[in-house]
């Protein structure tokens, strides 16, 4: 069985990359998310529940530029500059992960109040709500795809792949070296031929 880029990522330099790629920023949205189911409960006592939700908020969108400045530079353009996505659910799982960022990020901004500052309270928890829809929607997208094995959309491992990640379960490598040392070595097979 073969896995997407997006569960190399998170079972290297375990658990590690677990815990910044998805531990963190899914606690930060699920508290976000509960707080702002208990807001209207508790209405007049929530000071304390609205403090703690926009605090998440901007942890989660600090968390995600932190992730995005992050995995585009090392992950996302190596990938695609070598065509290396395993099909389109690999594109799919890694590109709805990095999606996912974008409401968090814009979510921070609304709770710092560096985004629609003058919109009334109603029209301002509509649009915290949809972002947080939009960041729950695209990050389950990214679970999904990446836990299902590209070659049922027609990836076929190449021999080195499968010793790549042979040796990925062993090491638990630093993904960025994972990457480099990918690229080179086609680059070295290229020129052979």
């Amino acid at each position: 069985m073969s896995s997407t880029h997006y569960m190399d990522l998170l079972m290297q330099n375990s658990p590690w990359n677990l815990i910044l790629f998805m531990a963190i920023p899914v606690i930060l949205a699920e508290t976000i998310a509960i707080t702002e189911l208990l807001i209207p409960l508790l209405s007049q006592r929530a000071g304390l529940t609205k403090k703690v939700n926009r605090v998440s908020g901007v942890l989660a969108g600090i968390a995600f530029i932190g992730i995005i400045l992050y995995l585009v530079p090392t992950v996302v353009l190596p990938l695609a500059s070598n065509g290396e996505f395993r099909t389109w659910v690999d594109a799919v799982a890694i590109f709805s992960y990095l999606l996912a960022g974008i409401p968090m990020i814009l979510l921070a901004l609304l709770n710092l109040k560096l985004l629609f500052k003058h919109a009334e309270p109603k029209k301002r928890n509509v649009i915290r709500i949809s972002l947080l829809a939009a960041f729950l929607v695209l990050s389950h997208i990214a679970m999904i795809f990446g836990m299902v094995d590209p070659s049922i959309a027609g990836y076929q491992p190449t021999k080195q792949s499968v010793e790549m990640n042979h040796s990925h379960h062993h090491s638990h490598g630093d993904i960025q070296q994972d990457f480099l040392q990918q690229g080179h070595s086609m680059h070295d097979h290229s020129h052979h031929h």
